[in-house]
């Protein structure tokens, strides 16, 4: 006979920094593979038109998406996010904690399987909705090729390709073929920091955004809560990201309704991948964001409005 379900463990939710829903919480979440991982729901004040499941990106956490939430909310929608293992709160993958590590990108899979489990223990609001930004995009795409169940989904600046310069790309090609062998795979990436990327960079001439108070907002967040930061890639993940880009690459776009929004001024994934996808996409839609960068969810208030307001169009358009 079945005992009583388990009770959820309360993760912490740094809801200062957040900014998000007054009605979010988090909570402790372990893969099948036995890692702990954080995930938190987000609840709107009147009665949910659905969940959005939110697929953060590479060196994203929880926090960093509580504006969003709270505009999703604004628009009738929980919102239902990770940290990803590696990252955030959740298990970190090597000693050095700022490393940006995966063993096999599959592995990310995992931890959609716990969190959509998350979903019914909590009983999130159906029907579900997927958002899912740069890696999250990727994460986002396999998992609805391996039938994640969502009524519709979106994606911002997708990692369906990376942008590497031409220069560099023999390099990168023998580094990830020979660090294996050498048992290099932990190693940082050259040409990228243990930082991460805001706590470094200035705003002028910064790849993510160009509104200069979501870049101070990102870089106070880490202040306040520097456990949260993540650094650069290792030379494995890349490797794994690249595999994994390249085999999402020979598989046919989901049925799912589809919008993808993409920046004129993307300089970190690749716009040409994103192009071929949506071209093969069912009744796909792909949206230029005019002057956006790599996150359109951090841009300027009027980029964000709008595109809220379309992935949201779309989503009520699949509630009933």
């Amino acid at each position: 006979m079945d005992g009583p379900p388990m009770e959820l463990a309360p993760a912490p939710l740094f809801a200062e920094i957040a900014q998000g829903p007054s009605q979010g919480a988090a909570h402790w979440i372990t893969t099948a593979d036995g890692l702990r991982i954080r995930a938190a729901l987000w609840r709107p004040e009147v009665t949910a038109r659905g969940t959005v499941l939110l697929f953060p990106g590479r060196t994203e956490y929880i926090e960093k998406y509580g504006l969003t939430a709270a505009a999703l909310a604004q628009r009738g929608y929980a919102t239902l996010t990770v940290d990803w293992r590696g990252q955030g709160l959740s298990a970190r993958m090597l000693k050095d904690r700022r490393l940006g590590h995966v063993v096999r990108f599959a592995d990310y899979q995992s931890d959609v399987v716990a969190l959509t489990d998350l979903a019914q223990r909590l009983d999130a609001p159906e029907p579900r909705f997927l958002i899912g930004h740069s890696m999250g995009g990727a994460i986002g795409l396999r998992a609805l090729m391996q039938g994640l169940e969502v009524r519709a989904c979106c994606f911002t600046g997708p990692m369906w390709g990376i942008q590497i310069p031409l220069l560099l790309r023999p390099a990168v090609s023998l580094l990830g073929r020979v660090a294996p062998l050498l048992r290099l795979d932990g190693m940082l990436m050259p040409t990228t920091a243990p930082e991460q990327y805001v706590q470094f960079t200035p705003f002028e001439g910064n790849t993510l955004t160009g509104d200069a108070e979501m870049y101070q907002l990102m870089a106070d967040q880490l202040t306040a809560q520097p456990d949260l930061a993540l650094g650069g890639p290792t030379v494995r993940w890349l490797r794994e990201g690249l595999r994994e880009c390249a085999e999402l690459a020979r598989l046919p776009s989901p049925v799912e309704p589809c919008i993808t929004f993409l920046g004129t001024e993307e300089q970190i994934v690749s716009p040409d991948a994103i192009r071929r996808r949506m071209q093969s996409w069912p009744g796909g839609e792909l949206e230029l964001i005019e002057k956006g960068r790599h996150e359109v969810l951090m841009e300027t208030p009027d980029i964000r409005t709008h595109v809220l307001d379309r992935i949201c169009g779309l989503f009520d358009r699949h509630c009933g």
